[in-house]
């Protein structure tokens, strides 16, 4: 569907790039000629897609960062600017999520994940946006955001991702407004449920949750990486300039079933709780 050469000359920053759906738009991108410029915390992940890409021919580089610490996110995009001259493509794909129970959460974690989440998408398109408009170059930026975001109904058990997320959702919408005369579009993109590495082990409580998340979903199943990162090729390429502004949702018509993803482990005991919470203190 889409020529290899379509995003030659394209040059993309995106965080959260080492793994899950981060590593596989970085892939993606750069099958079809784009630069890419990945950012995360730790520097393994990130190395092996890089060289993963550079043994496909393309071009990568990395650098790593918290994108909670603004001084280290501009250190990043001096970075980018540094090995490939210019950056037109912001995605803000670094996130932090995990199932709790509300009451018990301290207030570490949750600033944890609205820093993730909420403070590093703006730190990033602060430091791009200053740029692009500095430049006069205009810019294209993609936020990864949730289906309990982009519908307002937010999740019970993943509340600081919720609020997280409708931060970023808000900041796509205000800013597309905002920053359309510096010909600066901003889109995001609302999965649903997308198996990954890490994260998924982290979001479904056990085997018997995941089975129940395909069946309650109206296709049966889950989504495939490369569904999203089709999606994200095409909402960043010059066949949609002019959307902008808008979340584009990705779920199989799951949040048509019923909104609030994980609101279903209302179904768990307190006791299959409690042994979840040792487990992951013990990891901690």
């Amino acid at each position: 569907m889409f020529d290899k050469n379509m995003f030659k000359g394209r040059a993309i920053f995106l965080t959260g790039g080492g793994t899950g759906l981060g590593r596989s738009m970085a892939l993606h991108f750069a099958s079809l000629g784009a630069r890419v410029f990945i950012a995360g915390r730790r520097e393994e992940p990130l190395k092996e897609v890089c060289a993963e890409i550079q043994g496909a021919g393309g071009e990568a580089a990395y650098f790593t960062c918290d994108v909670r610490d603004y001084a280290a996110v501009e250190a990043a995009a001096d970075k980018a600017y540094a090995q490939f001259g210019a950056i037109d493509t912001l995605v803000n794909n670094a996130a932090g999520n995990f199932i709790a129970r509300t009451e018990k959460l301290s207030a570490n974690a949750f600033n944890t994940v609205i820093g993730i989440v909420l403070n590093g998408s703006f730190h990033c398109t602060q430091a791009f946006g200053k740029r692009w408009i500095a430049e006069k170059s205009g810019g294209n930026i993609l936020n990864i955001v949730t289906t309990y975001a982009s519908t307002n109904a937010g999740s019970a058990f993943v509340v600081p991702s919720a609020c997280a997320k409708a931060g970023v959702l808000a900041m796509t919408t205000s800013l597309a407004v905002e920053w359309a005369k510096y010909r600066i579009r901003i889109n995001a993109i609302a999965p649903g449920p997308f198996p990954t590495e890490g994260a998924w082990s982290r979001l479904m409580a056990s085997k018997q949750f995941e089975e129940h998340a395909k069946e309650k979903n109206p296709m049966k199943r889950f989504g495939r990486h490369e569904e999203l990162t089709s999606l994200a090729v095409f909402l960043l390429s010059d066949m949609a300039e002019y959307i902008n502004g808008e979340c584009v949702v990705i779920d199989g018509a799951q949040w048509l079933r019923g909104a609030g993803e994980f609101n279903d482990l209302l179904m768990l005991p307190d006791s299959v709780w409690e042994q979840m919470e040792a487990a992951r203190a013990k990891k901690s």
